[in-house]
């Protein structure tokens, strides 16, 4: 018993001297090794970018016209159905006219009876008027003369002797009378000349505008019941079937152009003020595997005082007519473009406080965090610009920079051992 207690007193520093130096080793190599965090990368390059600016909107025709008649009457006649193509101008209903036309063939009537009194008032009646003062005046004229020579005649002779008092008095009368004669009817004259024929043209003239106008008016009122067609398009809608009033204000049908369909969409004033007209856009509607393209033809100019939204107009070709108003659809529009400049995958980015961190990684796979200066994002490729902070060629971290310490180790998470390949044991290993 005492040796055996012996060669345990001799064993236990010798256990201890080797537990000391394996925990010394242990620490050291704690100190030493690095942990290596798995990331994925990508390097630094120049790609094109554009911004995009997407918006949801309601499809709307280039034109449309809902055709309410002038007149309430039954309709007599259809000449298209619902998804006829029509032409500007082109007959598409008839309404009941007859007593419209009666009305218009009374004042046609009305009116040859105003023109042919306008034509005799102004070719016969004022002329045999004014002729009729004209040779009232030359009469009176002539007895003025006679009655003028007769005084001056009978004057001399009463100054001879030759001739009574009582005969001169007598032509002297005659004489005035004359002269009072054609001073009244030069009177006439001037006053037919320049009153009572401008009055009676004039009345001439009124009296045929008046009938002019009653003549226009119904034969206005007849093409009333002539529902013609004032755009190109197609028939939408047409409600009501022959013999039927439309009630006042109500469209007989509706017809919309529809070879160009206009998106319009509100979006917000800062994404409003990157867009011009003219701006490509594409147009998605869902059912439609292919997307439609289009350019920005309106940006208001005024606000939306309710939603504080700018309204957009984008217009695009609808030939195929696969497009129907009413429908919802994504816009998608590219406000800037530009060509070879520097770009990283937008997940690259971390934000922070004082703006965006991107980790680069050097040739020892060190991660540095590292401050950038961003511009436009292009959403379609996943892209974001680089202005200032970076190089070309350069690799950063595009996957796993989150939290990620400045200065970590790191290693491309393809390179990193499964779990089952770590519980593995490697040879020369000791248990």
């Amino acid at each position: 018993m005492i040796r055996l207690n012996a060669k345990f007193t001799i064993a236990l520093p010798i256990l201890a001297l080797a537990s000391f130096l394996s925990a010394c080793h242990s620490g050291e190599s704690e100190k030493e090794v690095k942990p290596e965090v798995p990331v994925q990368t990508a390097v630094v390059e120049l790609h094109d970018l554009s911004r995009h600016i997407t918006a949801y909107a309601v499809l709307w025709p280039h034109a449309e016209a809902a055709l309410t008649p002038k007149v309430i009457s039954p309709i007599a006649v259809w000449y298209v159905q619902r998804g006829s193509p029509v032409h500007k101008g082109q007959l598409l209903a008839l309404l009941e006219n007859k007593d419209i036309a009666a009305a218009v063939e009374d004042n046609k009537g009305a009116l040859a009876q105003a023109q042919a009194a306008y034509e005799t008032s102004t070719k016969a009646g004022i002329p045999e008027e004014v002729m009729k003062a004209e040779l009232d005046v030359a009469q009176a004229k002539q007895n003025l003369d006679a009655n003028t020579k007769l005084v001056e005649s009978r004057r001399k002779l009463f100054q001879q002797g030759a001739l009574a008092r009582k005969d001169l008095d007598a032509s002297e009368v005659a004489y005035v009378q004359a002269k009072a004669q054609y001073d009244l009817s030069e009177q006439h004259l001037q006053s037919v000349q320049a009153i009572t024929k401008q009055q009676s043209m004039a009345a001439a003239k009124g009296q045929l505008t008046s009938a002019q106008g009653k003549y226009a008016g119904s034969a206005v009122q007849l093409s009333y019941t002539q529902v013609r067609s004032p755009i190109d398009g197609t028939v939408t809608d047409r409600p009501l079937y022959v013999g039927e009033t439309p009630a006042p204000g109500t469209a007989l049908l509706i017809v919309m152009d529809m070879d160009t369909i206009v998106a319009k969409a509100h979006i917000p004033q800062t994404e409003a003020q990157q867009l011009r007209v003219g701006d490509a856009a594409t147009i998605s509607v869902a059912g439609l595997e292919k997307t439609v393209r289009g350019k920005v033809t309106l940006v208001s100019p005024a606000i939306d005082p309710n939603s504080t939204t700018v309204e957009i107009w984008v217009s695009a070709a609808n030939k195929s007519g696969a497009l129907r108003p009413g429908s919802t659809a994504k816009l998608d529009i590219v406000s800037s473009a530009l060509k070879n400049t520097l770009a990283v995958p937008s997940m690259a980015l971390v934000q922070a406080a004082d703006g965006a961190h991107v980790m680069v990684v050097d040739n020892g796979s060190i991660a540095h965090d590292t401050t950038v200066q961003t511009g436009i994002v292009d959403t379609e490729q996943q892209l974001t610009q680089i202005t200032l902070g970076l190089e070309s060629g350069e690799r950063i971290v595009t996957v796993g920079a989150y939290g990620l310490p400045d200065g970590s180790k790191v290693i491309p998470a393809s390179l990193k051992s499964t779990p089952s390949q770590s519980g593995k044991s490697k040879p020369g290993d000791k248990d």
